[in-house]
Order: C-alpha cells, then structure tokens, then sequence
C-alpha cells in the first residue's frame, strides 16, 4: 500500500517478509503503515470513541477488530505486489514471457480475483523504481514481458548512464530524503529497501551489494551526503542529498517522481511543491545571473 502522504514518507510497496527469513542486523524501527497490536488498536479506537459518548464497549471491540483485518488485508496486499515485482524481475534474467499462470502459482495465490490491482501496481513500481515497462504479449495466453525504458536523470549524467535499475533506486532514495525535510535517517534507507523486497546488505541481482552501492557508490560520487547526527546515542547517521544531485536534477523533479508513484499531481503535498516552486525560481535566477555575466565579459 501507498504510504499516506501526510506523513511525508515516499510510497513504497511494503515487502515485510524476507524470503530466506534471516536479518541484516540493522535496525528495523517501527512505521505508521504496520500491524499494531490488539490492545494498540483497541486504545487508538477508544481514543477516537471520546467524542462518540454513543459507542459501547462491544461496539468499540467490533470497530478494532474491523479495523485490524483491514490493516491487515492492505498490509498482505502490499506484500503480494512487491513480492511480484522480485518475481517478476527475477523471472526476466532468462528472457523467457512469463504468464499469468506463473504468476498466480508462486506468489498471488489466494488472491486472483486481485489481479488486475496487483499487476497495474507491480507496474507501476516496475516502471518508476526499477526501470522497467510491463507489456502484455498474447492477451489470450496473459503472457508478458519486461522491457527497459528508465532514462538518465538528466542527459549530461554520465556515472550512471544506462543503469535503469541504480538510477531508480537513486530518485527513490532522493524523494525519500526530500518527502522527510531534506534529510533521511540510516534506518529509515534501510527500511523503505526492505519495503521494496530488497535486503540492504545481502547480494542482488540487480543492484549487487545495495548498501555498498549506496554507502561507496552514491556517497562518493557525491550523490548523496552521509553524515552524524549531532547529539543522538546511541550514534545515529542520516542521509541528504549530495552536491551532485543538486546539479543533476532538481526538487521539482524528484517530488513529480513522488508524484507518480502515488499517481497524484505534485499539487497534493503543498509544503513540498511550495519548496520545490522556490527551488526552480532560484536555479532561474541563478541561470539568468550566470548569463548576463557571461554576455558583459563578450564586450
């Protein structure tokens, strides 16, 4: 499930369950978008009961448990998408169609009647995250195919060029810290990787090691900042966007990348698009200063 955009996190799918059930040893903190408990629950209800002097205890224990399997029922969702895109991305290593049939036999199971929301939205993460566009070939035979459509960030990135799969990583990365105020914690990385099914310190196919990738590769070429944050113990490091990200692309950019994840119009988180509105007029202001200088140094 999308994350909601009130809370400022970048929509990811959530992917909770790791396949060989092992862990990274990096901390896992608890989101907003996951199982509280029972009692949990049940106190968030009695909470929002206080102005409902008319809901009786019985009537307060229904609403929780209602509320808990529809968490629930988004949550499994969420998983069975990002699930599908790690199937999906696995199955075309061998360049083979992959069908429908695969498909529901090895990850949506029980839900097939979900089909057409769970492929469009493995789609769309495919396409925006990964760098990969979903085409149906035989809609008799619900064969499909994956092929590679993500372009550079900008036309003149030359580090990166032509790795789809990194650069995707890289703009989710970017909004995340962008969606956070300008900076993201460690643990916070580590646990929207997760979210997409991807484990930050074990081997992937597409991205190799992907917290070497991040950690050596992105920070050192200057793509992003990592640094201490002050006043913290235990210790805690936080992510910011580094010089050679502000040069390559730009807020408006990154938060219209936001925009298409959640398939919503930039408009949709005004702090973010006021942000971003000023960040364009300055690069504007920046351009046209740069220019007339250049032009007076002609004569």
């Amino acid at each position: 499930m999308l994350q909601k955009p009130e809370s400022g996190a970048l929509p990811i799918p959530q992917a909770e369950r790791e396949m060989d059930g092992s862990h990274d040893g990096e901390t896992q903190p608890l989101t907003a978008s996951q199982e509280m408990s029972p009692e949990e629950d049940l106190g968030a209800v009695r909470e929002e009961g206080a102005s409902e002097p008319s809901l009786t205890p019985k009537g307060a224990r229904a609403l929780a448990a209602k509320t808990l399997a529809r968490r629930r029922a988004c949550r499994r969702l969420d998983r069975t998408v990002a699930e599908l895109v790690q199937f999906l991305l696995l199955k075309d290593r061998k360049k083979s169609p992959i069908t429908r049939s695969e498909m529901v036999k090895y990850v949506i199971g029980d839900l097939k009647d979900l089909f057409p929301e769970i492929i469009a939205r493995a789609a769309e993460h495919l396409r925006y995250v990964f760098g990969f566009e979903l085409k149906q070939l035989d809609r008799k035979h619900h064969t499909y195919i994956l092929i590679n459509k993500l372009k550079p960030i900008e036309h003149e990135e030359e580090a990166l060029r032509g790795d789809g799969p990194r650069l995707g990583l890289l703009m989710m990365i970017l909004g995340l810290i962008y969606m956070k105020g300008n900076s993201a914690r460690e643990a916070q990385v580590w646990a929207m990787l997760r979210r997409l099914g991807v484990r930050p310190s074990k081997y992937h196919f597409l991205f190799g090691y992907p917290k070497r990738l991040i950690m050596e590769d992105f920070v050192q070429l200057r793509y992003l900042n990592y640094r201490r944050v002050p006043h913290t113990n235990p210790p805690e490091c936080e992510f910011s966007w580094g010089p050679r990200s502000n040069l390559e692309t730009s807020k408006m950019k990154v938060l219209g990348f936001v925009a298409k994840l959640h398939k919503k119009e930039p408009q949709h988180w005004p702090v973010q698009y006021r942000e971003a509105l000023a960040d364009e007029a300055d690069r504007a202001r920046a351009g046209a200063s740069v220019r007339a200088r250049a032009s007076t140094h002609l004569w």
